[in-house]
């Protein structure tokens, strides 16, 4: 299950003048907590931006599912009726759910939500399609967590510097 986090983030951006402006650039974050968010916002953006920048910003983004594609340079926010009937009284029942998916045109949005909701067997129907202002979303990488050491190579390490602060 992923914790999505929409960050703004600001700072002095040069504009295309030459001018400098102070921008407040929203992204999307997958993490735990509010507090790792943040650590993982400013790890991802900080080789981007030059000089300094302030979170300015960071709430809890209800997506159920997000879509990417490479070719795309925007994210669309699309609200999806998943239908079911009610077996009691045979009546059709609308449950909502907010999608991403990643496009450069609305036309291209849905049809990678289309794509990607290929496999699934629930009838929806697709009820908005909104361009968002979204810059990037960061996904969770495993590969980027540091690993964890073992006990072994963790007394290993203490013995090491216990011996370099002897001699």
């Amino acid at each position: 299950m992923h914790n999505w986090f929409e960050c703004k983030v600001s700072f002095e951006k040069i504009m295309e003048n030459g001018m400098q402006k102070k921008v407040t650039e929203p992204y999307l974050v997958d993490a735990l907590s509010f507090t790792e968010a943040e650590a993982r916002i400013i790890e991802e953006i900080r080789p981007f931006i030059s000089g300094e920048f302030t979170i300015a910003d960071i709430k809890r983004a209800r997506f159920s599912e997000l879509f990417f594609n490479e070719t795309g340079d925007r994210f669309y926010k699309i609200k999806v009726y998943f239908i079911t009937l009610d077996e009691k009284s045979g009546a059709e029942k609308k449950t909502a759910a907010q999608m991403l998916a990643q496009a450069s045109t609305l036309k291209g949005a849905i049809d990678v939500l289309e794509e990607g909701m290929k496999g699934t067997l629930a009838d929806y129907t697709i009820a908005s399609v909104n361009e968002t202002a979204l810059i990037d979303v960061f996904p969770f990488d495993a590969s980027k967590v540091p690993a964890v050491k073992s006990e072994e190579e963790l007394i290993a390490t203490h013995r090491q510097r216990s011996e370099e602060d002897i001699v």
